[in-house]
């Protein structure tokens, strides 16, 4: 009985998908320097259809990133903050921020954005159209330790019939 709850937590443990707390997204991270109370970086420089991502976890203080002219607003102040904002492309200039309870003492910061450079436009040719390539060897929650463990577990609950 005992194998038989190792086994079947380890299916278990195996077939659950691993969510991954990377994300993969192009977001420039600006946090808090609460030592200095300072935006790390200060200064940042992206380019339109990329993000920026205020982000900072258990602070002493509260904080808060807000533009000059409203572009942005994380919100009321928090110990905690994870707010991200994206430039449309359209939307470039320099945009200056601040911690609304910090800005006195030079909490305050800057992000650039680059205009998108111009694209080609050559109507001359055919557009290309690409051919969507299915991949047949994508099987969702099914992973080789997934397979593994199904298989040690049908060899050990027969080993433990046959006793």
């Amino acid at each position: 009985m005992r194998i038989a709850l190792i086994v079947t937590l380890l299916i278990i443990f195996c077939t659950i998908p691993i969510v991954s707390a990377d994300n993969n997204t192009n977001a420039t991270i600006i946090t808090v320097d609460s030592t200095n109370l300072r935006f790390s970086p200060s200064t940042v420089t992206i380019t339109e259809g990329e993000t920026i991502r205020f982000f900072w976890d258990g602070q002493l203080l509260p904080h808060n990133a807000v533009e000059e002219n409203e572009t942005f607003d994380s919100g009321d102040t928090a110990s905690d903050q994870d707010y991200s904002f994206l430039f449309t492309p359209g939307l470039n200039g320099t945009f200056d921020y601040f911690c609304e309870p910090h800005r006195s003492v030079g909490m305050v910061g800057q992000i650039i954005v680059n205009p998108l450079p111009p694209q080609e436009n050559n109507t001359t040719e055919d557009p290309v159209i690409e051919e969507m390539v299915s991949d047949d060897s994508f099987m969702p929650f099914i992973s080789l330790p997934s397979i593994t463990a199904v298989i040690a577990a049908a060899v050990l609950l027969r080993v433990e019939e046959d006793d």
